[in-house]
């Protein structure tokens, strides 16, 4: 019994929602996405994620003009906090073959998401024009944006939308509604995918609403809340990123 506890704590899907490696492995997005938002800052004018935006604001309305600073200090203090408290309680070293796999995993969930979002969309509303029009507010621009945009969704998004959102629905539907784990997540993934979509026609840079969009997101966002919550936030990060890539680039 003993043995295969043990064996089941080290698997690969163990080891893969642990902090020591989800965290580490959404770390290159968090570069890359800051890399580009501050190349392609304009004098006046930054352009980021949705997502990224409501949390900074969210630290500028308590600590004025730091609050941006403040956001990113608390953003790698965390993370780092998680990675050294893990690693410190697993007492094992990395592996380089669990982030490979986490990539090879990624992106085939990022292509099969695709067809299976695509596929179910079809059938529940006859088209796929809701992928022209999720595309036509970016048309005009160019790919690097498209590139910084789709990591940020993939960072940020899940950073917002999965971790917070979905996790505190979860914890409020055990704890206010008295739901088991099972009952809460499907709730929290259900509650989470629908407020996912709606984020997307919030806003002055918001869609115009559309039935077909709307769908397309929120079964997407069914999508990435399920995977968050068996997968955990690594995996689901780059799978999100990788997906908008695709939509966003090809």
């Amino acid at each position: 019994m003993a043995i295969a506890t043990l064996s089941r704590r080290t698997s690969y899907f163990a080891l893969s929602r642990s902090p020591r490696y989800s965290v580490l492995f959404a770390l290159p997005l968090l570069v890359a996405y800051e890399l580009l938002a501050a190349a392609l800052a304009q004098p006046g004018r930054e352009l980021r994620n949705g997502a990224d935006v409501m949390l900074r604001e969210a630290f500028m309305a308590v600590a004025g003009q730091r609050g941006p600073a403040i956001f990113m200090a608390a953003v790698v203090l965390l993370g780092l906090f998680l990675v050294v408290r893990d690693l410190r309680s697993s007492k094992a070293p990395l592996r380089a073959r669990v982030f490979g796999g986490m990539l090879v995993e990624s992106i085939a969930l990022a292509a099969g998401f695709g067809i299976v979002i695509g596929v179910a969309t079809t059938k529940l509303i006859g088209s796929l024009r809701m992928l022209m029009i999720a595309q036509h507010s970016i048309d005009s621009m160019g790919w690097s944006t498209r590139l910084m945009l789709s990591l940020g969704a993939g960072l940020y998004e899940e950073l917002f939308f999965r971790v917070l959102l979905v996790t505190g629905l979860a914890a409020a539907a055990r704890a206010l509604l008295g739901f088991g784990a099972r009952a809460a997540n499907l709730s929290a993934v259900v509650a989470g995918a629908v407020i996912f979509s709606a984020f997307h026609y919030i806003g002055p840079f918001g869609d115009p609403f559309d039935l077909q969009s709307f769908t397309f997101r929120m079964l997407s966002g069914l999508a990435f809340s399920g995977l968050f919550v068996l997968r955990g936030f690594g995996v689901t990060a780059w799978t999100h990123a990788l997906y908008d890539s695709f939509l966003l680039l090809f």
